[in-house]
Formats: C-alpha cells, structure tokens, sequence
C-alpha cells in the first residue's frame, strides 16, 4: 500500500525568466565543483528492483532576505550556526533523482538548466558521470513548475533536452502554470517566472500526461498532493516490498530551519499557512516511520532520514545517524 500524504512544499519564489534575473538571484560566482564524485556513497541506495541515484545540477545562490523575510534574524541566525552554515547568502543544493527500473530511466525534475545561475544547471554533467545519455531517459516526473526545478527541461537551443520522454505533471500543478492568467494574477516579483513556466510547458503540451493525487504513475511511483508551496505541487513515494523512499520536491525545503521551526513561514511559499502544516505533518510522519527521504536542497546527495530532536527535528543524511 501507499501512504497517503498532504500538505505543501517549499522552493523558489522571486525567480524570473532566465533572460530576467531578478536582482539578488545573480550572485553565484564561478562555476561549481561538481558534488557527484564527494556525494557518490550517500547519494545511491535501492529498494528492491528500484536502483536511486541523486545528480547534483550545482546549487543555487539566494539571499537570507528571500527565505526568512518576517523571521526574527537572531533565531534563524542560531539555528544556522547550529548547521553550521555560513553568514551571508544561503547555497542550497540542487539534488535531482534518477530512478532506474526494468527498461525505465526516470527523472524527477530536471534542475535549472542554463543561463539561471552560474553555479547550477549542471545536470548534462552529472548524468555523464552516471552513465546516462538525455536521449535514454523515458520520463521526466515533475514535482512543481519552478525554475530549478522546470527550466531544465530546455537545452541551449529552447528545444527540448530529453528527445525521448514522456512527461508527467500532477493535473492542479499543470492548470495553474498553464493559465494564461496567473502572470498577471501571481505576486509581481514572479510574474516571470509564470511566463517562463508557460512557455516550457507549451513545448511539452503534446507529450505531457497529468495524474492526481494517489495514483501509481508508474510501477512502483505513487504520487501524493503536498499542495502550499505552489499550488499543485506533488511528492512521489518509491515502493519496492517492505522498502520505501518519499521523494520530497520542495515539500521541506531546507534542513535548518524548517526542521528545527516547522511552523515559520518560508517566504518562497506561495501559500505560507499551508506549507507550514504541511511540513510539521510530513515531519512528524517521516520521523514515526523512519521513512528515507530525498530532500531536493538538502545536503549530502539528499538522501536520509528525519530524526526527532529535543527540539524539532533534524536531517541524517544516509550513513549518518
């Protein structure tokens, strides 16, 4: 059986069309060391039949202001000091997962692509590392349609990076990008990213099927409605036997302070209240199960456990406790 599951997911907000950048979002400097080859032991596992892998696309560059607007600075400080994570912008990786089962190669999601940031879109690269040709991939799942998440469907050249795909989005998630309405009625700082959303959509229309929340979309994947931080947006459980993994998207978009302060509003959400009942739910759920978890910005590959802490909760990446 497939457990069900609700709630709302984290990722980026104020991103704009890559031609676009939104003042702030341009500050990656050089170009990443590839975190394929340092992650390679904690970013791997199987469930039975299902072989997992995380690709690194590099990682993102965003500013403090952008994450934890209406937070009060000292706490979110100490929770991250706490992570020991540095002072000034925050990096998060950007971790894609490739599933491997019978004669399907899976992504889901397909990271930043190029022109986004300096330090991400390295998703062709991770996949030479692994073995696997953009023209072997048989589908492309998508948890939401924001940029680190969607853009990398596209090449250099706007045509499609992945020749052979079927895509797959959740149907909520697909009517609200898709409308022609939401640039001019999503909050002004993302009204590219709308635009930018529409157009690779419009691209993958003819080979783009849609699904709803609870159905196997493909032996072994269920997806599962984790609506509030866009508001289709999908998690995908991987089930072979008694082994399970929940693929998070953006449903818990950091290991800091979302797991320390589940309740604080993330200012990427595009439906705060609903994220944060979300992520509080999803935390306590993956904790009482010990449920493994691949955290799309999470460190290490991406790939652990949620462990309950004397105060909230905290990640253990795969081979750490």
């Amino acid at each position: 059986m497939y457990i069900a599951l609700s709630g709302a997911l984290i990722g980026l907000g104020e991103i704009m069309d890559r031609r676009e950048f939104i003042v702030g979002l341009t500050a990656g400097i050089g170009m990443p060391t590839l975190a394929w080859a340092k992650t390679e032991l904690s970013s791997q596992i199987s469930l039975g039949e299902l072989q997992v892998m995380t690709l690194s696309d590099g990682h993102l560059t965003l500013p403090r202001s952008m994450l934890f607007a209406g937070l009060d600075p000292a706490a979110v400080d100490r929770i991250l000091q706490r992570s020991k994570v540095a002072q000034g912008p925050i990096h998060p990786p950007i971790n894609v997962t490739l599933l491997r089962h019978a004669d399907r190669v899976v992504l889901f999601d397909t990271g930043s692509g190029p022109g986004f940031q300096s330090t991400a879109g390295q998703l062709v690269t991770a996949l030479d590392a692994a073995g696997v040709g953009p023209e072997e991939v048989t589908h492309v799942v998508f948890t939401h349609c924001h940029p680190d998440h969607l853009w990398g469907v596209l090449d250099d050249f706007d045509d499609p990076l992945f020749p052979n795909a079927e895509y797959m989005m959740g149907q909520v998630e697909w009517d609200y990008w898709f409308d022609p309405n939401t640039a001019s009625t999503i909050s002004g700082d993302r009204a590219s990213m709308a635009v930018g959303a529409r157009r690779r959509l419009e691209v993958m229309e003819e080979r783009l099927s849609r699904f709803g929340d609870g159905q196997e979309i493909l032996p072994g994947v269920a997806a599962h409605a984790s609506y509030g931080h866009t508001p289709g947006h999908m998690s995908f459980e991987l089930r072979d036997g008694g082994q399970s993994l929940l693929i998070l998207g953006d449903a818990i978009g950091n290991h800091h302070v979302s797991f320390s302060e589940p309740e604080w509003h993330i200012g990427t959400d595009q439906d705060a209240e609903t994220a944060a009942k979300t992520r509080r739910r999803l935390l306590d759920m993956l904790a009482h199960d010990q449920m493994q978890v691949i955290g799309y910005h999470f460190p290490k590959g991406g790939i652990g456990r949620v462990l309950k802490a004397k105060s909230g909760y905290r990640f253990a990446p795969r081979g750490e406790g």
